[in-house]
This record gives structure tokens, C-alpha cells and sequence, in this order.
């Protein structure tokens, strides 16, 4: 961290992608064992302490579940501030980079305010939602700082040509669609997080029905992608990250059709969740394996960037 070389910046910045996988399972953790209210209390756990204590209302076990989860939150915060330090100590210093991490530790803030909306309004469906949802999101910009670590500044040379690149863009649309949807099924379902949640007033076979739709219509696009990428003679590592796509969603399709069928059991609830935001990663990386962008820089060959980030301006285009 304090004297970061490319190669461990990247380091730091595939933490704090896998991190947030890790607090998107341990959310889904919280919500399968009714532990959403564990600590009924924000920012404290409950009463006037921090840490879980006795509570006649709220067993031990779904307390610390709920606790646990607030913990990794920290640890992923802790890793936002490494990065963003390694970032502004790097060497030359690169200025995209500074700005894609510094946007780590401050959506964890967000997060975790959210997070308390959550607890605050006793698990309303929409909050819920936008809780899981904040975390794709910050995952858009620690993945785009673990590619964009390990390549150089040069404006981004195509690798593909116009409509490949349009399918990948497509497929990031509708894989966020996806897991949009995937909030509803969730909220309208059975695992609410609390026993006296809130649910979504829908019928759960009709979201569940729209829900697989957009995944069939994600299974397409991902599938034209791979006939338009080996047509064209695309570079093997953008065929690599498609056919990674790919495999992700034939396995994640059939974990959610099982978990359909079993009447949604709470260890296949986790894996679905796990596999979503899996999914939306392999989709960032073929869409930027899909240009180039040059070497990384040495010092010899960058320029020197500003003392502070704020003086910088906005990140260069990924």
C-alpha cells in the first residue's frame, strides 16, 4: 500500500471485488435466516451497544448473524481506504485511477447508510432491494480498477468491431435487468429477512416468469456475442471471457429453476445470489476485453498527474 507497484494495486483492487461478492452472500445470509432485525437498532446493534447483547426478542445466533454482516462491511470499507491510498502513492501516479478509487470507500458509506434505512424501516421490500443493488454497483467500480490497473492511458483502440461491442454493452444492460428483477422475486418470496417483513404485493409466479425471461434474453445475447466474437476472429481472451459468461449462466439458470421447483430452500437462495453478481463480473470483463489500451505505464513514459485528486478531473473513459 505504501509503496504500491501495478502489480499490487491490482492485488488490492481484486479485494475489494471479491469482498464485496463475500458481503453480497452474507447479506443473503442475514435475509434466508430471518436475521434481518437481529439488530433491530442502526447504527447500534441494539439499546445503547455496538456488539450484539441479550435480547429477549432476538435469538443470540440471528443477532451475530446480522452483526457479522455489518463487520464485513468494515473490512470492506478498510480495503476501499487501501486502495485509494495505493492509488494516490502509485508511481507515476494516474490520475483514472485515483478517481475509480477513490469511489470505493465512499459507496461502502452509502452502503452502509442504506443499510440502516433498512433497519430503520423494518425490512421494506424497496430498501432491501436497493440494498443488494448498491453492491453491483460498487462492483462496477472495483472491477473497472482491477482491469484498468493491470493495462495503460492510450486512448482505447477497438479489438471488435461495432456490433460485438454493442452486444457486450447489451448484455450489461440485461444482466443488471436481470438481477433487478431478481430483487422483486426476492422481496415477494419467502425469505424476507424477518418473519414480519414487509413483502412485495405481486404474484410471485408472475416476477418469477419475467425474472427467467430476462435471463433467457441475457442466454441469447451472451450466445450471438460468442458467434459474433469467433466470426470475426476476436482475440482469444475475449472469447475466453464470453465463454466464462456463458458457463456462469447455464449453471446459474440451473440453480434458479432448481430452487424454483424445491420451493426456494435458503443454501440454493445463497448460491443464486453468489452467481448473479459472479455473472455480472464475466459481463464487465468482456466488455473490456473488447479494446485496448496499451501497456502499463512506466516511469519513463507517464506524465506526472496533479498532487490531489480533486484536481484531476473525471476518471478517463474505461
Amino acid at each position: 500500500m505504501w509503496r504500491p507497484t501495478p502489480g499490487s494495486l491490482r492485488l488490492l483492487a481484486l479485494l475489494g471485488v471479491i469482498g464485496n461478492v463475500v458481503i453480497v452472500v452474507s447479506g443473503g445470509a442475514v435475509r434466508v435466516t430471518k436475521s434481518g432485525l437481529g439488530c433491530p437498532d442502526w447504527p447500534r446493534c441494539s439499546g445503547d451497544s455496538l456488539v450484539p447483547t441479550h435480547n429477549p426478542e432476538h435469538h443470540v445466533l440471528n443477532m451475530s448473524i446480522e452483526f457479522g454482516n455489518r463487520l464485513i462491511t468494515f473490512v470492506v470499507l478498510g480495503v476501499g481506504v487501501l486502495v485509494f491510498v495505493a492509488a494516490l502513492r502509485l508511481r507515476p501516479r494516474r490520475r483514472s485511477l485515483v478517481w475509480w478509487a477513490l469511489a470505493q470507500p465512499m459507496s461502502v458509506v452509502a452502503q452502509a447508510v442504506i443499510g440502516g434505512v433498512v433497519v430503520l424501516t423494518k425490512l421494506h421490500p424497496a430498501a432491501v432491494s436497493l440494498h443488494f443493488l448498491v453492491s453491483p454497483a460498487l462492483l462496477v467500480f472495483c472491477v473497472a480498477l482491477w482491469i484498468r490497473a493491470g493495462e495503460g492511458d492510450a486512448p482505447p483502440r477497438p479489438l471488435a468491431g461495432p456490433w460485438t461491442r454493442r452486444l457486450a454493452a447489451a448484455l450489461l444492460v440485461s444482466s443488471a435487468a436481470v438481477m433487478v428483477a431478481g430483487t422483486v422475486v426476492t422481496g415477494t418470496g419467502p425469505h424476507a429477512g424477518d418473519a414480519e417483513s414487509r413483502r412485495y404485493g405481486f404474484d410471485i409466479t408472475d416476477v418469477a416468469r419475467i425474472h427467467g425471461e430476462l435471463a433467457w434474453l441475457t442466454i441469447a445475447l451472451t450466445v450471438l456475442a460468442i458467434a459474433a466474437l469467433h466470426r470475426t476472429g476476436a482475440p482469444a481472451a475475449a472469447r475466453r471471457r464470453a465463454h466464462e459468461l456463458a458457463g456462469l449462466i447455464v449453471l446459474q439458470g440451473a440453480v434458479g429453476y432448481t430452487q424454483y421447483f424445491l420451493g426456494v430452500p435458503a443454501g440454493l437462495v445463497l448460491l443464486h445470489m453468489l452467481g448473479s453478481v459472479l455473472m455480472w463480473i464475466a459481463a464487465f470483463r468482456l466488455f473490456f476485453a473488447l479494446r485496448d489500451r496499451g501497456p502499463v505505464p512506466g516511469p519513463a513514459t507517464a506524465e506526472p498527474a496533479p498532487a490531489a485528486p480533486h484536481a484531476a478531473g473525471a476518471p478517463q473513459p474505461a
